[in-house]
């Protein structure tokens, strides 16, 4: 007699997405809006974003609706129409944990994370709190929980350090604590690190060092911001590190390394790590555009 085998259903496949540096100040903002579309420094990647089921980026500018914005200088405030291209893109979580999210103060931390829940974008590494900062995001695809926290170094630029406990810095003991936590809430945590050395094509040791420690912790995907540049990217042990994924929308001219950047891509299936793949990414006049090959394993 003989019956038939048992058969285990496959689980869903879930693509996330992630993106490098976005800075829709100077520029970006004055380009998009001589062009009369604020939409457009990611229209063209849109297709790809809106295609993922979870979308992610960096995001270097705080929004605010106070005061002027700078045409130049190092001090980021991008105008509320900005957020245009990341709704044309489905960005649907975003890291806040950089060297620039304080250039407008509270009102601009606070203004951003409201703005980002008015559009429906989560966000991960700022709060209004010390422990909103480090409660990281959570969203569900397919069946699974994927979470994200964000982390940066502890220079920001000089400004308003009063408000350092309202900002995730990169600290292994605190982020061990978090990815704990948040495994409570989330089957698959990705962590975000703002780090490294500008301009550096490979990561310093510090990088590595909080990279692999996110992943020792139970992080699946670590996403590297910062150096301006393509770092390598690595599997270690059951995860990927992307080490830096470059930039993404910028007005970085100088250099033609600043005008090429990557996406990083992953493919889970339930909890366990399928692919991944990074995509290089050209970027004519602050609009990024996908290239042709891509890198996978």
């Amino acid at each position: 007699m003989r019956f038939p085998a048992e058969t285990i259903p496959r689980a869903k496949e879930t693509r996330l997405l992630f993106g490098g540096d976005i800075m829709l100040s100077r520029a970006v903002a004055r380009f998009a809006h001589e062009r009369r579309d604020p939409a457009s420094p990611l229209r063209d990647v849109a297709p790809m974003f809106a295609a993922a089921d979870i979308a992610f980026a960096n995001l270097e500018s705080p929004f605010s609706d106070r005061g002027r914005t700078m045409d130049q200088g190092m001090v980021f405030k991008a105008e509320p129409d900005m957020i245009a291209g990341l709704e044309l893109a489905g960005i649907d979580v975003v890291s806040t944990a950089n060297n620039h999210v304080r250039d407008c103060g509270g009102h601009g931390i606070e203004y951003t994370l409201q703005w980002l829940e008015k559009h429906g974008i989560a966000a991960a590494g700022t709060g209004l709190t010390e422990d909103a900062a480090h409660a990281g995001a959570v969203l569900e695809r397919n069946g699974t929980k994927f979470g994200f926290l964000g982390y940066t170094y502890d220079q920001t630029n000089g400004n308003h350090p009063d408000l350092d406990d309202r900002v995730a810095m990169l600290e292994i003991p605190q982020m061990r604590a978090d990815v704990a936590s948040l495994l409570e809430r989330a089957d698959v945590v990705i962590v975000s690190m703002h780090a490294g050395i500008e301009y550096a094509v490979k990561p310093h040791p510090q990088q590595v060092t909080f990279a692999r420690a996110a992943i020792d912790a139970g992080a699946r995907v670590v996403v590297g911001h910062h150096p301006h540049v393509v770092q390598p990217w690595e599997r270690y042990r059951n995860g990927v590190i992307y080490y830096s994924l470059g930039n993404l929308v910028f007005d970085q001219f100088q250099r033609a390394e600043t005008q090429r950047g990557a996406l990083g891509q992953v493919v889970f299936a339930g909890h366990n790590l399928e692919r991944a793949e990074m995509i290089p990414v050209n970027i004519v006049k602050t609009v990024p555009r996908v290239a042709a090959a891509a890198a996978g394993a």
